[in-house]
């Protein structure tokens, strides 16, 4: 068992791939093996996270999922502690390895009760497992959930929150708020985007000792782990680490691009040019005389990292075919999202890039992704890995679907999910200055893959170490990027 290390990179593993891993694992161990091993790893971490608790809630739903509690409540009982059982299933009915762990846990004289306790010491969640991801809590299940919700006791959940669905960290109107899940066998995606960074508190990992080089390579997605840190050469200079160009900053929303551009320029490009679309463009920004401003046409497109659409309003669109056509490297933000989910030309073009071997990033927040899609930000939402996986495979592209729990994906490769980031980053202007920290990892050497993986670690990271009592503004992330 261990807790999830966001220093390295893990696999995830959705319902369909659990469910392999399971069979795989059942067939090569005794009966019941991994009920007995799953009820272990539950009693133990519940010691470990509260050593003083005496009188233990297990909340047991029907299934195998009830069933690893009731296996918990025999080895917490045999330990000394004093569980207290409210099960939804019944000896008749419940699925073979349940009735056991059920029998076992009379057994060993588990006082079971059929409302839930006023007063205890830690819940553990075992209602509803990945099995039940379509079945929104009612009845008596909501009831109790909303006790566990309100009680203030500690909450381990098993597997997963019930009520937090596992392959697209969507929630139901009724779900658990835990303080830590275990999860079993595999680590899920639901966990870590989406609504499952608030419902799953801290996450552990129990193997039950199945073979991980075997997991790995099943995994449906990934956790990424922290970028190794690299060292630049003496012998380099500026145009080692090459250019970017923003494009961006229309009348009244300069302070797009220019975010961008100070992100690019504290991000390690080795030059960054400011393009603006205001009409009155300034000539030297005095707090950041680092950065260049040209007019777009005596720019060479071609040998440059294009950060496109921070500030662009509508006059970008404009500007979107020459940029998709010429640009090798393009990423693409904000306004230019919105102007190309309204142009089936720019559409057009976007696609062709990917033939003539230029390079395209998408930053997408939800909304944007919706207007891409032509869907709602609610349906964005319910499964961001899926809408990430159609955005690239439509536009041929790498896709950034920022949000809690940000995703990268490409089409026919498995997508990324970043463990970093928190609220202070829902402030105006931070996903300009992601843009201009994946242009300066594209411009340094990196593939776009790698560049948007590193950039949106790195971006989160800055948020994650932030003093949590001071306010995080986008002019101070970006000055607080490496390059």
């Amino acid at each position: 068992m261990q807790k999830v290390n966001f220093d390295q990179w893990q696999a995830l593993h959705d319902v369909a791939s659990t469910r392999l891993l399971e069979q795989q694992a059942q067939q090569a161990l005794p009966p019941h093996t991994l009920m007995t091993r799953a009820g272990l790893a539950v009693a133990q971490l519940a010691l470990a996270i509260t050593p003083h608790a005496q009188r233990i809630w297990v909340a047991a739903g029907p299934g195998n999922n009830g069933g690893d509690g009731l296996e918990a409540a025999m080895h917490l009982q045999r330990w000394g502690k004093q569980p207290l059982v409210t099960w939804l299933g019944n000896p008749a009915q419940a699925p073979v390895d349940t009735k056991i762990s059920h029998q076992t846990a009379v057994e060993a004289g588990v006082e079971f009760v059929d409302d839930a306790p006023e007063h205890y010491d830690l819940c553990i969640d075992a209602l509803l497992g990945i099995g039940s991801q379509l079945r929104e809590p009612a009845g008596l299940m909501a009831d109790w959930i909303a006790r566990i919700n309100t009680n203030g006791a500690p909450v381990l959940a098993v597997d997963i929150p019930t009520g937090l669905q596992a392959d697209t960290g969507a929630a139901c109107s009724t779900c658990v708020k835990a303080n830590h899940t275990l999860s079993l066998l595999s680590l899920k995606p639901g966990l870590f985007t989406a609504h499952g960074r608030d419902l799953a508190g801290t996450v552990w990992l129990a193997h039950l000792q199945h073979d991980q080089a075997e997991t790995d390579l099943a995994a449906s997605a990934w956790l990424a782990g922290r970028p190794r840190s690299t060292t630049r050469a003496h012998a380099s200079h500026k145009g080692s680490y090459g250019d970017v160009v923003v494009v961006g900053g229309a009348s009244g929303m300069t302070g797009a691009a220019l975010l961008a551009g100070s992100a690019a320029l504290h991000g390690g490009a080795g030059r960054v040019f400011v393009s603006l679309l205001d009409k009155q463009p300034m000539p030297l920004d005095p707090s950041q005389p680092e950065l260049m401003f040209r007019q777009l046409e005596t720019l060479a497109l071609d040998r440059m990292c294009v950060v496109c659409g921070c500030g662009g309003g509508t006059d970008i669109a404009d500007h979107l075919p020459q940029l998709l056509k010429s640009a090798a490297q393009l990423v693409l933000d904000a306004d230019a999202l919105n102007a190309i989910a309204q142009s089936t030309q720019l559409q057009a073009l976007l696609c062709a890039r990917s033939q003539q071997q230029h390079t395209t990033v998408l930053t997408p927040h939800p909304l944007e992704a919706a207007k891409l899609l032509a869907c709602s930000t609610s349906e964005v939402q319910a499964n961001r890995l899926e809408c990430a996986r159609q955005l690239a495979q439509r536009f041929a592209c790498t896709v950034v679907l920022k949000g809690s729990g940000t995703l990268i994906t490409q089409a026919h490769r498995t997508p990324v999910i970043s463990p970093t980031g928190n609220a202070k980053l829902a402030t105006g202007g931070t996903g300009d200055v992601l843009a201009g920290l994946i242009g300066a990892r594209l411009a340094g050497g990196l593939n776009d893959f790698d560049a948007a993986c590193q950039a949106v670690y790195q971006h989160g990271l800055v948020a994650d170490q932030w003093p949590r009592t001071q306010a995080l503004t986008a002019s101070q992330l970006a000055k607080s990027l490496t390059g």
